[in-house]
């Protein structure tokens, strides 16, 4: 067999990457895309990585991760972990203090799902396919109408409204004869209002993770104006994929995007982290923003509080769900949920998708913060 050319093995190694992740690159596609490669030059990386989008076609559910390998090829592991290229969607958290009293991630941590730890554990995940549950249902008929929403600043008819509608009333008026017979009043047309979910798929939260998922596909679908975000020691933004309209494609392109499932817990430095990039504490603003979160804090106390407060200051209301409140008589027991309890407009059940979208439907009903 006759040897490859030493100019052609690194595009044949990344096809074997991607093979290794899952792609499925037939030898066909690998000789097309050498073809495409010294057809155009290449001239740039970009005309790399257009060659590859054309020949090793990955699908459309999977462009992140193969982006992110990509970039880990061609551009080495720097360039992927480097704070402008995961600014964009990904914020990787900065490891404080040396860690020798961290609970491990050992292989019975990850199944129980019951313990939290602070170490990062960047594991894949997949969804099974379930089906649609009662409450999803339910939310999917509801959301539209039940959602809170804001007043806009067009207007629109009203038999009582605080505006004089001037140019219904004139043109009214042509009809008898110039007389003034009634006055059109204008209201604010309401609007929805922005929605920022914020969803803990560390350890400790590992049970609760594909249901809270699966909510917040549906939470996208249903309003025009949401954001949703995943946390554990890194920090993720997830509404791109979850726009995909089948639940199933939209979990799996998600599960590619998030690479620290089931890992530790550090929820004040992922806040921090979401407010530190002027994009992302922009959906906060005027937003209904719920943390899904059992608040088993392995950081700094003092830094979740800090960060709970700048984004209670931000938001219309902000709710934290927790399933450890089983009760209307839920006192907080962490640290963590003591020291935000004061901060939170709303420290309620998060136990059961049931709860989640009870409390999300009721949010149109109470009062900004």
């Amino acid at each position: 067999m006759a040897e490859l050319p030493r100019g052609s093995r690194v595009f044949v190694a990344f096809a074997g990457l991607l093979r290794l992740n899952g792609f499925a690159v037939a030898p066909e596609q690998t000789t097309a895309f050498l073809s495409a490669v010294k057809l155009l030059g290449p001239r740039s990386l970009d005309d790399i990585y257009q060659a590859g989008l054309a020949t090793l076609a990955p699908p459309p559910e999977r462009r992140a991760t193969y982006d992110r390998l990509f970039d880990l090829h061609f551009r080495g592991r720097e360039a992927v972990e480097g704070p402008g290229a995961e600014d964009e969607e990904v914020v990787r958290l900065q490891e404080e203090g040396r860690g020798e009293d961290e609970t491990p991630l050992t292989d019975e941590t990850k199944e129980s799902g019951l313990a939290a730890a602070r170490n990062e554990a960047l594991v894949a995940r997949r969804f099974e396919q379930r089906a649609t549950g009662d409450a999803l249902r339910r939310f999917a008929r509801e959301a539209r109408s039940r959602l809170p929403r804001r007043r806009g600043h067009r207007r629109m008819r009203s038999r009582r409204g605080p505006f004089a509608d001037l140019r219904r009333t004139l043109r009214d008026s042509v009809r008898s004869d110039g007389e003034v017979l009634r006055l059109g009043r204008l209201k604010r047309r309401p609007r929805p209002r922005k929605v920022l979910l914020l969803i803990d798929v560390s350890g400790s939260m590992k049970a609760r993770t594909e249901d809270n998922m699966a909510l917040g596909h549906a939470l996208v679908q249903a309003a025009p104006h949401v954001e949703v975000f995943t946390f554990g020691t890194r920090l993720t933004r997830v509404t791109r994929p979850l726009r995909l309209k089948r639940r199933e494609q939209a979990l799996s392109a998600a599960s590619h995007l998030v690479s620290d499932w089931d890992g530790g817990t550090r929820i004040g430095d992922a806040l921090q982290a979401f407010l530190s990039v002027p994009r992302f504490a922009g959906y906060a603003r005027g937003a209904a923003v719920i943390v899904i979160s059992d608040g088993l804090e392995r950081g700094d106390v003092a830094s979740l509080r800090d960060a709970v407060a700048r984004l209670s200051r931000r938001a219309w209301r902000l709710s934290w769900l927790t399933p450890l409140a089983t009760g209307p008589g839920f006192r907080p027991q962490t640290e963590a949920l003591i020291a935000i309890a004061q901060l939170v407009d709303d420290l309620e059940s998060g136990g059961s998708t049931a709860d989640i979208v009870t409390h999300v439907l009721s949010l149109a009903q109470r009062r900004a913060a």
